[in-house]
């Protein structure tokens, strides 16, 4: 459960974590400059380009792992044909998207351990204020892995709502999906007990 790293190896494999993840906030930083779409196009392209070095299959499954920005662009763009901004609507989305597919990229191509060794350093100035570094790196980790994880518990849902009624699954999924990402939560804190919590 614990991984969301890619079996299949690229050169981005062996940049350090540090490096990629300071990459990553200056790209994401950079993205809320950039306003136009020409340029946001060019930068969705770069890593589109990026995910195809890793080949066929890394990169069918980091278009997958973007599924879930969907109902978010479908939102955005209702909204700004309603308002007849188009431009608008386009900068958001190709935003949203290079930002997320960059975010992706480098949680496949990074191992969760040392994401939490990065994490944890970078937490070490809170300790003075009774919070252990080592606890919020795992916390930060844990969100990162759930996020993919409760996607997907949501989608087997509403397919077996489908595979059950006509109806349109809707709120109807919303409590199963909260019980089961309770029921997530509560295995993983037991297996953290059982491992001696976050030491």
């Amino acid at each position: 459960m614990l991984t969301l790293t890619s079996p299949v190896e690229t050169p981005l494999h062996r940049i350090p974590t540090p490096i990629k993840l300071a990459l990553l906030a200056v790209w994401t930083a950079g993205l809320f400059w950039i306003t136009s779409p020409v340029l946001l196009l060019t930068a969705t392209a770069l890593i589109a380009l990026l995910h195809a070095f890793g080949g066929w299959f890394f990169a069918t499954h980091a278009l997958r792992m973007l599924r879930p920005l969907c109902p978010f662009i479908a939102v955005v763009a209702i909204w700004h044909l309603w308002t007849q901004d188009g431009r608008g609507g386009t900068v958001v989305i190709l935003r949203m998207v290079a930002a997320v597919a960059a975010a992706n990229l480098v949680t496949m191509t990074t191992r969760l351990g040392d994401m939490m060794a990065v994490m944890e350093w970078l937490a070490r100035p809170f300790a003075r204020f009774g919070l252990p570094p080592k606890t919020l790196a795992l916390a930060m980790a844990l969100v990162i892995r759930f996020i993919p994880v409760m996607v997907e518990r949501h989608g087997q849902i509403t397919d077996a709502f489908r595979a059950r009624s006509a109806k349109r699954a809707g709120w109807r999924v919303l409590l199963p999906t909260i019980l089961a990402a309770l029921d997530d939560a509560d295995h993983v804190a037991e297996a953290l007990r059982a491992r001696g919590g976050s030491a």
